[in-house]
């Protein structure tokens, strides 16, 4: 006897429709992590939730479930539309997952980062006692109650 045909009963071809698939290997075909392996470590940290209960590596997602990540500051949510095992293109990917992520998070990837910095003169040495003053009351102007000067 010899092999079966393709799309006979014993191959499992890349249009085979299948009822789950693991939750790592979801997120890495869908290209929310570069890596599987990044994608297992972020289950195993607890930044991957289903349904609101946090997802081992090995959970089998299916249609229809509600997947959490946490990457960064930002709370990504996507509805698995149908499952899959193979990387696909990005093109392809709002064919396997809604990305419900609401606005307001994604506006934090843009936000601006609050620093802080006084620039010195290349060589100029350390502060004077004075301009080190100088230094803690422009700081304690920008942030208040923040104990910066220390002589309270």
């Amino acid at each position: 006897m010899g092999l079966p045909l393709r799309g006979g009963p014993f191959f499992a071809g890349q249009d085979a429709i299948m009822d789950s698939v693991r939750i790592d290997k979801f997120l890495w075909s869908i290209r929310v992590y570069k890596t599987r392996t990044d994608a297992t470590d972020a289950c195993k940290g607890g930044k991957v939730t289903v349904g609101g209960a946090a997802a081992k590596p090995a959970r089998e997602v299916k249609a229809g479930d509600v997947i959490g990540i946490r990457k960064g500051p930002v709370s990504y949510t996507y509805k698995v539309l149908a499952p899959l095992e193979k990387r696909v293109g990005a093109k392809d990917v709002a064919t396997y997952a809604e990305n419900l992520t609401p606005q307001a998070e994604l506006d934090k990837l843009h936000a601006p980062v609050e620093t802080f910095f006084i620039r010195r003169d290349r060589g100029s040495g350390r502060p004077t006692k004075k301009e080190r003053r100088d230094m803690d009351s422009l700081y304690g102007s920008f942030f208040s109650d923040e104990g910066v000067d220390g002589d309270d």
